[in-house]
């Protein structure tokens, strides 16, 4: 269900009708009202969900990768898709700041160390310059998304890649 909210979630944002998630998931309503029986606990699931992947990528793709830059490469991509997805949070949670709170909190503590990681092994590589901090370049991509979705011409992956090539060490 989580998957398929998550999927609904990027074409169709946040307040997509629950039928089209059940739909997606292949299950009625009354399931996904029985797990989730407002919104909110729907989107919140699905944001600790994608964060949980997200963060546990990491590793895996340091481990895998063909460097230590290429693996912090894949794992921004998986970032932005989640940022994607994440659109619409906000308004969604705002009846309820501090379920927003300690939303935003956890995202931090299980994803800045994620990145910490994977910037640190780029850096003994020699793949990338060191300086740079996490939460820079997070709160940096998270900005570069922002602009999707006012002007479909606007790609923020192309810009993300120039941010990538200018932290590369030469």
């Amino acid at each position: 269900m989580l998957k398929a909210a998550a999927e609904v979630f990027v074409t169709a944002g946040v307040d997509a009708p629950i039928r089209q998630i059940a739909a997606r998931a292949g299950v009625g309503m009354a399931t996904i009202y029985r797990h989730f029986p407002t919104r909110a606990d729907l989107v919140t699931a699905v944001y600790r969900h994608q964060i949980e992947a997200c963060a546990q990528a990491g590793p895996s793709l340091l481990a895998d990768a063909d460097s230590p830059f290429d693996a912090l490469r894949r794992w921004i991509d998986l970032f932005v898709d989640f940022l994607v997805t994440k659109h619409g949070l906000a308004d969604a949670l705002q009846s309820d700041s501090d379920r927003f709170a300690a939303l935003h909190a956890y995202f931090l503590d299980r994803l800045l160390p994620v990145c910490a990681q994977l910037l640190d092994a780029a850096v003994e590589s020699g793949d990338i310059r060191s300086g740079t901090q996490p939460y820079e370049l997070m709160r940096g991509i998270g900005n570069l998304c922002v602009g999707r979705d006012n002007d479909p011409r606007y790609d923020p992956r192309r810009l993300i890649t120039l941010l990538l090539r200018g932290l590369q060490a030469s």
